[in-house]
Parts: structure tokens; C-alpha cells; sequence
């Protein structure tokens, strides 16, 4: 077990593993703000779509379908 050991801390060092950490971190901080930046975007276009006469109007041709004989006039 020592051996395996031995080899396996030879052949990555701790700056090489702390270089390959931060490079992971900073790949995913990247991701991270990509995701921001289109949440807050998309946000921003269904505000606007929200103000729009288009989605008012369809609140107004919206009918009760549930009286149909399926399902049982109830």
C-alpha cells in the first residue's frame, strides 16, 4: 500500500494538483456566470412579454372547457 502510494504523490506533485484545482474552479465560476447573466436576461424578456396586449388578451379568450361530456357535465 505504501508503494502505491509512493508512485501515485511522484507523479502529481501539490502545485500541480492545486493548478488543476483552480483551473476546475474557474471553469465552473465561468458556467456559473453565464447562467446568471441568462437568467437575468430571460427574465427581463418575460417581463416584457408579460406587459404586452398579447398575453392580456388571452386571459380574456380563455373558456371553461369542463362542461364537455367527458366529464360527466359536473
Amino acid at each position: 500500500m505504501y508503494n502505491f502510494l509512493h508512485i501515485l504523490a511522484t507523479m502529481v506533485s501539490t502545485e500541480q494538483l492545486t493548478i488543476i484545482l483552480i483551473v476546475v474552479a474557474a471553469v465552473f465560476f465561468v458556467f456559473i456566470g453565464i447562467a446568471i447573466i441568462k437568467m437575468y436576461k430571460l427574465k427581463a424578456e418575460n417581463k416584457k412579454l408579460m406587459e404586452t396586449n398579447a398575453y392580456n388578451s388571452l386571459d380574456d379568450t380563455y373558456k371553461d372547457f369542463t362542461g364537455g361530456h367527458l366529464y360527466g357535465d359536473n
